[in-house]
């Protein structure tokens, strides 16, 4: 697994449980984009649940004191370990996911990231098109990224819990296409929660730090 952008999960002492982290905003910070009542359902029950089964899945095993991208590394592509790295992996995107977003998002990204957008993709307007045909293009639950493939930018679709890291790609930052993620707000509209986040919420600066680390 490459490495995970910007530690998301440091090191943690032997056996000590993996803890949700902290929204970086408020629960409202996102609207009317994405509303309170989804981030409370999104953070408060989806995420706080790949986090609780995670510890009880892990207790007593070699997981137990393993950092979170260990974990996701050393049980990707195990059909004895899927439920292990299932919600492993769905705590480190959700994670990744909220910090993808900020109130007050979109617009032009940090100049060096811009730069490489237009070398990879032509200009803004196009990798924007390309991350928005990756997320709506997703069959079913999974995400669309941002990600760092060799010297080139590229946006890729994983399905259910897959990481990009998996297959030596950095995630510079993600959308999430399950579902939960926005069937209160827009039912099954996907494609205008998509692009609402990438107008409105995508946090660009996030994604630079990703690409300097």
């Amino acid at each position: 697994m490459a490495a995970c952008a910007v530690g998301l999960y440091p090191g943690r002492a032997s056996a000590a449980p993996i803890v949700l982290p902290p929204l970086p905003y408020p629960e409202n910070a996102l609207e009317p984009i994405i509303s309170a009542r989804t981030l409370e359902f999104h953070y408060g029950k989806h995420h706080r649940g790949y986090v609780d089964n995670l510890n009880k899945l892990i207790a007593g095993t070699e997981y137990a004191d393993m950092p979170l991208e260990r974990i996701v590394a050393a049980t990707a592509g195990r059909a004895d370990k899927v439920a292990i790295f299932n919600n492993a992996a769905q705590t480190w995107n959700h994670t990744f996911y909220f910090r993808s977003l900020r109130a007050g998002g979109g617009g032009q990204p940090p100049a060096a990231l811009r730069q490489r957008i237009e070398a990879s993709f032509g200009s803004m307007d196009a990798c924007k098109r390309e991350l928005a045909a990756a997320a709506t293009g997703q069959f079913g639950s999974g995400w669309a990224w941002l990600v760092l493939d060799g010297d080139k930018l590229r946006a890729v679709r994983t399905p259910n819990a897959d990481v990009p890291s998996t297959a030596g790609m950095k995630p510079l930052l993600t959308i999430d296409v399950w579902e939960h993620a926005y069937y209160l707000d827009y039912q099954n509209r996907r494609s205008d929660y998509v692009n609402a986040v990438l107008d409105k919420l995508v946090n660009w600066g996030f994604a630079a730090e990703n690409l300097r680390t």
